[in-house]
């Protein structure tokens, strides 16, 4: 949480009996203010009549039906340890909400009617609360307790206030410390952040900031350029209406010309004269002339000025609206990328997962391989043994036979054993004939792209196959499947951001 620097915000109230109502704030505050009262905001001053005390409660205690149960006891009278408010700040934010911890001792009954207000400090009786919220009836054993107070209803100025439990009856059982509703200053904050995380957000700082400024300076520079030319274009107009005025002058020079020739065309017709005062006349007209052809002239080359100063202020808006709008474009790219960065840590989660949940599945195979082979060694040991026991048995039907030479031939001996083969057939062949087809072969698969491998491949070099299917990390380690090198190379990207 970071706060501002210290923000006044003074509301003006007008009190009555026991209610207060604020300028700017929503009819439906609960607990404030009575009567009527008038409040100055931005454009002016706003009135606020209220007909009567039950119009106002119904129109402000939407949350609270009810107006809470006050009196007029003495201070004296009020029993202030039986309820201890604890974990009481002394600043609270304005504009967040509070939390008021309370403890009741085995003097006080809670009661459905009983309740918590925040007064302000130097209150007389309970019918001064500024806001409150009914008490909560704890359950049997439980003296914690604590309730939620809405930033909206909260005082907006930066006066001492404090916590009161009021009972039933209207008597006060506890009070809390004093305390404010003001931000507090910047350097009694402590921000517990992670230092990869502060390395980037510093560096995404820095480079905003650097862009904030330079934006900042090419729009001071175009506003500036823009009042330059804009008092230029006022001199333009006024030299303008300079020219006009001068047009009009000679103008009416030009009719007063008129007017002269038709006069000295009269005096030649009378046979005046006048000829010096012509000559004069004439000489002050081509003045006037010249005057004219100069003023028209700068008039041409002022317009002409005009003109290229609209075009740069044109150009010079259109630059500012392109500086703004590239300064929103980098804002959404920078948005985006935190997006993405996100959903990269995700997949990489997952991908790491399914990794450690296929290296698991290889450690059970191995374990499966070493039973079976445990029960291969087993088999061929009880194959040895009934091996030596069919060449003992041999062997003494030999020396029966040498014994008795005399008795009747026996059917034709059977044929000896191959070598390798028991006399009266392996028991375990069978079985021995399905372990080996199907239950270690089918161990021998790669769990990734399902290659099945002989009974003898090594172990290592199965690992040594899985490990091909992933892409690991140069940086920190991580693993990533083959077949999305996409993944893989997001993941890169987001540490060269850092």
């Amino acid at each position: 949480m970071r706060k501002t620097g210290k923000k006044k915000e003074k509301a003006q109230e007008s009190s009555g009996r026991g209610w207060t109502v604020s300028a700017g704030e929503h009819r439906d505050r609960p607990v404030t203010g009575a009567g009527s009262g008038a409040a100055q905001g931005g454009a002016g001053f706003v009135s606020l009549r209220i007909t009567s005390i039950s119009q106002l409660w119904n129109s402000s205690m939407e949350d609270s039906p009810e107006e809470p149960p006050t009196s007029c006891v003495l201070l004296e009278r009020c029993h202030f340890s039986q309820v201890l408010f604890t974990n009481v700040e002394k600043f609270y934010v304005p504009g967040t909400d509070v939390t008021c911890h309370y403890s009741l001792s085995p003097g006080i009954v809670p009661r459905g009617k009983d309740w918590v207000g925040i007064f302000q400090v130097g209150w007389k009786t309970t019918r001064e609360y500024f806001t409150f919220l009914w008490a909560p009836v704890p359950a049997a054993g439980t003296t914690e307790q604590q309730i939620h107070f809405k930033a909206y209803y909260l005082p907006k100025d930066d006066e001492h206030y404090q916590f009161c439990y009021v009972d039933q009856d209207g008597a006060v059982r506890g009070a809390s410390v004093p305390f404010q509703f003001r931000p507090e200053a910047d350097d009694d904050i402590l921000v517990v952040t992670t230092q990869g995380e502060v390395e980037e957000v510093e560096l995404q700082n820095q480079k905003l900031r650097g862009e904030n400024e330079e934006l900042r300076g090419s729009c001071a520079e175009l506003r500036q350029r823009n009042l330059q030319l804009q008092g230029e274009l006022r001199s333009a107009r006024e030299l303008q209406e300079a020219l006009e005025s001068l047009r009009s002058s000679t103008e009416r020079l030009e009719l007063e010309l008129n007017s002269l020739k038709s006069e000295n065309r009269a005096l030649k017709e009378q046979g005046g004269c006048r000829e010096a005062e012509l000559q004069r006349l004439k000489e002050q007209i081509q003045g006037l002339n010249s005057d004219k052809e100069r003023l028209e002239g700068r008039l041409r080359a002022a317009l002409e000025h005009l003109d290229q100063l609209q075009s740069k202020v044109s150009d010079y808006e259109k630059e500012v609206e392109n500086l703004s709008r590239a300064e929103q474009d980098k804002t959404k790219q920078l948005q985006s990328l935190k997006g993405e960065n996100q959903e990269l840590l995700q997949t990489s989660a997952q991908h790491q997962k399914q990794t450690q949940d296929v290296l698991e599945q290889l450690r059970e195979q191995q374990g499966r391989i070493q039973a079976l082979q445990e029960e291969k060694a087993g088999a061929k040991k009880e194959n040895q043994d009934l091996q030596d026991e069919n060449e003992v048995l041999r062997r003494e039907l030999s020396r029966l036979q040498r014994i008795s030479p005399g008795s009747a031939p026996s059917a034709a001996p059977s044929p000896a054993p191959a070598e390798g083969e028991l006399l009266f057939g392996n028991p375990y062949s069978a079985a021995g004939g399905k372990l080996g087809a199907g239950a270690e072969p089918s161990l021998r698969k790669c769990p990734i792209c399902e290659e099945v491998f002989p009974e003898d491949f090594p172990m290592g070099d199965l690992e040594e196959h899985i490990q091909s299917h992933l892409l690991e990390c140069p940086i920190c380690s991580e693993s990533f499947d083959g077949a999305s090198p996409q993944v893989f190379r997001d993941h890169i990207f987001c540490h060269s951001l850092e």
